[in-house]
């Protein structure tokens, strides 16, 4: 059957991916070769494909093919995070939609209306997935709230409670009043912004006296509780022991010394609100002084806040301003810097607040993960990020693992009684039952238990994630979790290296004694041709899927990669994608190209069809060579650049050349086998970028391999090349463009045969004149001695060539020309070698980019060179 002029991209993706699915090709069981595993990270349950997203998994579905084609039992697990934050949101948002408050729901009708979002919403982003071509065990799909998920999490919190790791503590924590709930410290992203600080007076007590603060949220000074000095501060000697009176709410609190407070620094006076700042919070502490939240948990102002009761604390800022100006009570105000907490999940302005809170203690749990990284155990890639990572976890604090939320696994503590501390842990109520009898004298019965309502933090889940896929939590010794753990490479954003990588080198170490994974690789953030970072609020970010639509997958997954160096930004640009589009297509014409031919048993192959295919065959071991490299590397974007070169330039611009027969003319069957053989070969290393493409050629090549997918099929293994035999072939290609320069600018059509004639210096090899003599359409090749009379010239390193001119030749206005092509490329080059003298331009520019300006420079020198042995001859 012909094949289609056009090629069908959305036709041709969905049929293999069916196929690969029927056939089982994604699925892994356990059996006697090594495996090759990884976890995907979690995608929030309810979101849906993003570009970010595009780039983390076709550089997973990339490493996972490769996996397959060198023999590894391939396994990829793929699942979603039930994400508490955003998807309470959601379900909350919804239900307002309906007229139905959150507050009006018990816990167990709010849970229904959770879980039918999910099921509604869950599978989205992992059937978008699959129109990538991600090749994910879709049989292993977890859930992080899957019955077993969520067994293993509530083990877990179990198991380091007993061993004293997890307490209940009063502390200050990051308050999202938004989501209305806690958040971990790295949840929280500081973001500078332009405020106020306000420098507002307090009178001492008993005096005409006043002191002067500075502060940026003149709102909280109705939770202040004394105001502090230092010690050593001679301008406020004659305060100690007194009191001011604060504004509005006229509390009179102490004046108190306390060396932390910095005389250099403002008015050296310092308002202190110790349920406001975690700072204040402990010299409150230390100070004995009164706690009081002004607060509701939405940020509006409770009881405390007097007749502001019940408005939003950034309406009260300007409010409360306007008073203390109108009560003579502001000394200036003046514009400000500062940085302002927001939360990662929600943007609003993070608030300090008190709270019981369950923690987990870090600090021990972190060294052996932070060893693993130092030592190289597990190697992040790029290593820029060690520092970073070793900073964090020598700095780490206890993780703030209590959400105020109802979606998500629900804290398994137990209180059987009034005190706060009149409390059980236990995997199931019934336990906790047994324990409470233990703790107590008094009756306690099933229904007397009232579990903990807080649910734990999302990532307190997905820590576990590379262990609880594989059940290795709940039976740490089975079969799977045996032969699967560790996972050999994670491929994630850096942004969650704190979140995510770190807890689970954590974890890993805690409950299996080893790491999780060997390498991370971290991706660099998708961003537009500014430099921004791609968002929805932006409105600079593409739909995946319709890029797909467009430009196909394979050529979506290789605009992805052209241009994604580990660890650095991706400027991701429409462009990339219409390029990975044309390279498919390139592709695909070639084949057409080659299918088109009639083959014959009866002929011989030529010379040519021998040495170019000898060379090619060469050009490829190197090539190999060099993806391996980058893929050991993990220079993702450098293996495909590779393969990019090799097939584009070397194969279908240079061999298919080569070998193609005259028009009308049958190709030798032999060469024709060859040139299969070499084209299976590029699709295996095609095959991990462009999956759809290369199996639909490869079951279309021969019936040999209708039984064989390419998915499965054997990566080359031969690696080794003639050296020699590519240098020399370079200097071919700069000989044959140096004939078909010349014909061009004289007009000489590549229909007409000329002669070329040699004067051999570099006592070149001649066992490739026949390459020469093809592709420069050359009647005869001649080795001379020599100069001619007359002829056009040019020159390959120190050999000269020489096409002779037939005619008069008008040599003045020859000259006059070539002087003129001569000034002009010289100009063109100066202005090149300039923008490559740029560092910053260097620096900051797409590789893709900085390679095209490289390969300009060398153009323009080698014609230079090229016009002046002209001008030589001519003169």
């Amino acid at each position: 059957m012909a094949l289609a002029a056009k090629y069908e991209a959305q036709k041709v993706e969905s049929k293999w991916y069916d196929y690969w699915m029927e056939k089982g090709y994604f699925h892994s069981e356990i059996d006697h070769r090594e495996p090759y595993t990884i976890v995907i990270p979690p995608p929030n349950v309810t979101g849906v494909l993003h570009m970010g997203h595009m780039l983390n998994n076709t550089i997973q579905d990339v490493l996972i093919r490769r996996a397959r084609l060198k023999g590894y039992n391939a396994c990829w697990v793929p699942g979603t995070d039930h994400a508490s934050i955003a998807t309470e949101a959601k379900v909350v948002g919804k239900l307002r939609e309906e007229g139905i408050s959150k507050s009006d729901l018990s816990r167990e009708e709010f849970l229904e209306h959770a879980w039918d979002w999910t099921h509604k919403h869950g599978g989205i982003i992992l059937e978008q997935l699959k129109k990538l071509g991600a090749s994910c065990d879709w049989d292993r799909t977890k859930f992080t709230m899957d019955p077993e998920m969520s067994a293993s999490v509530i083990k877990v919190f179990v198991d380091l409670y007993n061993k004293g790791s997890i307490y209940r503590g009063y502390r200050m924590v990051n308050w999202d009043p938004q989501a209305k709930t806690t958040l971990s410290d790295e949840e929280v992203i500081y973001q500078e912004k332009q405020g106020k600080l306000y420098h507002l007076k307090y009178k001492i007590q008993d005096s005409e006296e006043f002191v002067t603060i500075a502060t940026t949220r003149p709102e909280t000074i109705l939770g202040d509780t004394a105001v502090c000095i230092n010690p050593e501060d001679e301008r406020y000697t004659h305060l100690k022991g007194k009191s001011v009176i604060v504004p509005i709410c006229d509390r009179v609190v102490p004046i108190i010394q306390d060396d932390y407070v910095t005389m250099e620094f403002g008015t050296g006076c310092l308002k202190v609100t110790p349920a406001h700042d975690e700072n204040d919070k402990v010299l409150g502490d230390k100070h004995g002084l009164e706690v009081i939240d002004i607060f509701n948990d939405d940020a509006s102002l409770n009881q405390f806040g007097l007749h502001y009761e019940g408005q939003d604390r950034f309406a009260v800022r300007k409010a409360i301003v306007k008073e203390l100006e109108e009560l003579g009570h502001v000394a200036k105000i003046e514009d400000y810097t500062n940085k302002v907490g927001t939360s990662e999940r929600t943007g609003a302005v993070i608030e300090p607040k008190l709270s019981d809170q369950w923690f987990l203690k870090m600090k021990e749990l972190a060294q052996p993960a932070l060893d693993a990284v130092l030592d190289k155990t597990v190697n992040l890639v790029p290593e820029k990020f060690i520092n970073t990572y070793r900073h964090w976890m020598e700095n780490v604090r206890d993780w703030n693992i209590s959400r105020q939320l109802w979606w998500g696994q629900q804290i398994p503590a137990y209180y059987y009684g009034p005190g706060k501390d009149d409390f059980v842990v236990a995997e199931t109520a019934e336990e906790a039952l047994e324990l409470a009898r233990q703790n107590t004298e008094e009756q306690v019965e099933l229904s007397d238990l009232k579990q903990d309502p807080d649910v734990l933090d999302t990532w307190f889940s997905s820590w576990l994630w590379p262990i609880s896929v594989f059940n290795g939590i709940l039976e740490p010794d089975n079969a799977e979790v045996n032969y699967y753990y560790p996972t050999n490479d994670l491929v994630t954003a850096p942004e969650i290296l704190f979140f995510w990588v770190a807890r689970m080198i954590i974890a890993g170490y805690e409950y299996r004694g080893d790491k999780p994974f060997e390498n991370v690789y971290l991706t660099g953030i998708v961003r537009d041709k500014q430099r921004r970072k791609m968002s929805k609020s932006l409105g600079n970010s593409p739909d995946p899927i319709d890029l797909m639509d467009q430009y196909g997958a394979d050529g979506v997954r290789v605009g992805m990669l052209l241009s994604s160096p580990a660890g650095n930004d991706l400027m991701f640009d429409e462009e990339l994608c219409k390029q990975g589009s044309g390279f498919v297509n390139k592709i695909w014409n070639a084949y057409r190209l080659i299918s088109g031919w009639e083959v014959s048993s009866e002929i011989q192959s030529t010379k040519t069809d021998e040495v170019s295919l000898l060379w090619f065959e060469n050009k490829f071991a190197q090539a190999l060579s060099e993806i391996e490299d980058h893929y050991s590397k993990y220079r993702i974007s450098d293996a495909l650049m590779t393969t990019y070169k090799l097939v584009w330039d070397d194969y279908c611009s240079w061999l298919l050349e080569l070998v193609k027969p005259a028009y009308g003319q049958p190709i030798a069957k032999a060469t024709f086998s060859r040139i299969i053989g070499v084209l299976e070969n590029n699709l295996r290393v095609l095959h991990p970028f462009i999956p759809f493409i290369s199996e639909e050629i490869w079951h279309d090549i021969s019936d040999r391999n209708k039984d064989e997918a390419l998915i499965v099929a054997s990566w080359p293994s031969d690696n080794s090349f003639d050296a020699q035999l590519i240098t020399d072939f370079d200097f071919v290609k700069e000989v044959v463009s140096g004939v078909r320069s010349i014909r061009k600018e004289k007009n000489i059509s590549f229909k007409e045969t000329i002669n070329l004639q040699v004067l051999n210096a570099e006592n070149f090899r001649t066992d490739l004149d026949p390459v020469i003599a093809k592709l420069g359409n050359i009647e005869s090749l001649e080795y001379i001695a020599d100069k001619p009379d007359s002829a056009l010239t040019f020159r390959v390193g120190a050999n000269e060539y020489f096409i002779p001119i037939e005619g008069s030749v008008d040599l003045e206005a020859e000259i006059a020309k070539l002087t003129e092509e001569l000034s002009y490329t010289e100009g063109f080059l100066r202005s090149v070698q300039k923008k490559l003298s740029n560092q910053r331009f260097v620096d900051n520019a797409p590789a893709q980019v900085v390679e095209v300006e490289r390969k300009k420079e060398a153009d323009a020198l080698a014609r230079i060179d090229t016009i002046k042995a002209s001008l030589e001859r001519l003169q």
